[in-house]
């Protein structure tokens, strides 16, 4: 009978540390998603043509921006601006202008 209870609590240890893994994982999901600057920055959210835009400036020419197909893509696209550096952009824009 030693060895059951000795198995049980050893299950109920591994379930504990499992749990504990899982409630670690979810508070970095949540810390990651409060570092992003579309949720540190709150840009404006629009609907521009075909797509929502996500821009945090006066306007669309001088402004951090992206677009996308839904509000979550263009917040997405709006990070992945914010993070581009403006010799990148200005590259971009040459090439596409």
């Amino acid at each position: 009978m030693s060895n059951l209870d000795d198995d049980k609590q050893m299950m109920v240890v591994e379930a504990a540390c499992h749990a504990i893994a899982i409630n670690q994982q979810a508070e970095r999901m949540v810390i990651g998603e409060r570092e992003r600057p579309s949720y540190l920055w709150k840009p404006k959210l629009s609907f521009d043509g075909n797509q929502w835009c996500a821009f945090y400036g006066e306007n669309l020419q001088d402004c951090v921006v992206g677009f996308g197909d839904s509000p979550a893509k263009a917040m997405l696209e709006f990070d992945r601006a914010w993070k581009t550096p403006l010799q990148n952009v200005e590259r971009r824009h040459r090439a596409n202008g």
